[in-house]
């Protein structure tokens, strides 16, 4: 039976998510809760995370459904879960949510591999032993396209493409097991672009990409704002993360999605150029008329009083004038009708820069020297894919 019919007749899912608490994965795991208020959620957590995971949960009391951790890691065999857990999961998950993932560029390749394939690979084992599974749902990355320039399809992955960095090529690697799984498993996988806070409020978790480079360009200390890295006619494609939630629970739960591949990304993306222009409207300053090379750029970030602010931004450089065009014609298809469209940035880009520049106010009346206003990541270790551009998510 379809999920889209058991829905109808009121039957509730049980659900396991990965990458919990995650950027993406406590806002599924919300909006899952108030979709389905008989739904029963299993959040695999990393013990590190398992305080602020609690919290969270008590905060979504009353929403209904069921919430449970478990503490675990997908590294570890089974994993991590104890022998009553994983049987249990076997014998009641209809869906899983497979987000956790390290994205940060400077962690060794090996602790990459370890995270993003095996760790993969680990939870497609679960999968593979549940009874009554209904879809797999992978988080990859468009970056999986690495180096390629033009127009990319969602059915496309392996085009003999180079990887700029071990985030991009390892996320390539553990979509290739996907695939192959596909073969006997109900898979979907989500490409997501660089996803940043929610459309509504702002809000976000963690400030990273070109995007928030852009935000850092017209907001640093200096008088006059950074001259922009490169000529900015590249698209800046962002999604913003309710977008995100809203439409991988409408794809998990369509049954035309099984097998297929799906860009979440703006369909109409500003420019670079015009994204940075905008913000330092908002800041009340104008981007200087000459550009500077990506290289020149990198160069100036490394001054004194930029190179703290800067330090986890100036990776993303790369990204800024990158022309790759992500086609999303699955994505625009299945959603027809639904009501669920990704909103073009120009009319929530106010609410964004809004919360970063009171996050930025914020961290500077709390301290005498400079920090970093922008970088509210967590440790380098498992996280959801979320964010989904590498810190260069």
């Amino acid at each position: 039976m379809s999920d889209t019919r058991k829905q109808a007749r009121g039957e509730a899912g049980t659900y396991f998510i990965t990458g919990y608490p995650g950027f993406i994965g406590k806002r599924l795991v919300e909006h899952i809760l108030r979709e389905e208020p008989k739904a029963h959620v299993y959040a695999l957590v990393q013990p590190k995370h398992l305080k602020e995971a609690q919290q969270l949960a008590t905060r979504l009391k009353g929403l209904g459904g069921t919430l449970e951790l478990l503490t675990g890691d997908i590294v570890d065999m089974h994993l991590g879960l104890s022998g009553e857990e994983y049987q249990r999961l076997c014998a009641r998950v209809t869906h899983i949510y497979h987000l956790a993932a390290v994205f940060y560029l400077s962690v060794p390749k090996e602790t990459a591999w370890r995270i993003n394939v095996d760790g993969t690979r680990n939870v497609l084992e679960l999968a593979r032993d549940c009874e009554h599974l209904q879809r797999f749902n992978y988080f990859s990355t468009c970056h999986v396209s690495g180096d390629r320039l033009g127009v990319i399809a969602e059915d496309e992955l392996d085009c003999g493409q180079a990887f700029r960095n071990v985030y991009e090529e390892t996320k390539f690697h553990a979509e290739q097991r996907i695939q192959r799984a596909a073969a006997s498993l109900p898979v979907t996988i989500f490409r997501p672009c660089s996803v940043v806070g929610d459309s509504r409020t702002g809000e976000i978790d963690r400030f990273e990409g070109p995007y928030y480079l852009g935000i850092l360009l017209v907001t640093s200390p200096l008088v006059m704002p950074l001259p922009l890295p490169g000529n900015g006619v590249a698209p800046l494609n962002v999604v913003p993360v309710d977008y995100v939630v809203k439409a991988v629970w409408a794809l998990s739960h369509d049954p035309r999605a099984v097998g297929r591949t799906f860009h979440l990304v703006d369909p109409n993306p500003m420019s670079a150029r015009r994204v940075y222009e905008r913000i330092a409207e908002q800041s009340n300053k104008k981007l200087p008329r000459f550009n500077l090379s990506a290289r020149a750029a990198d160069v100036m970030l490394r001054l004194p009083v930029l190179e703290k602010l800067a330090r986890p931004q100036r990776a993303a450089l790369g990204y800024v004038n990158h022309l790759a065009i992500y086609n999303c014609h699955n994505t625009l298809e299945l959603l027809d009708g639904t009501g669920i469209r990704c909103p073009p940035l120009a009319s929530y880009l106010d609410q964004l820069v809004a919360y970063v520049r009171d996050q930025y106010r914020q961290r500077h009346e709390r301290s005498s020297e400079v920090e970093d206003p922008l970088d509210l990541s967590p440790s380098p270790s498992e996280d959801d894919a979320d964010a989904d551009l590498p810190r260069s998510r």
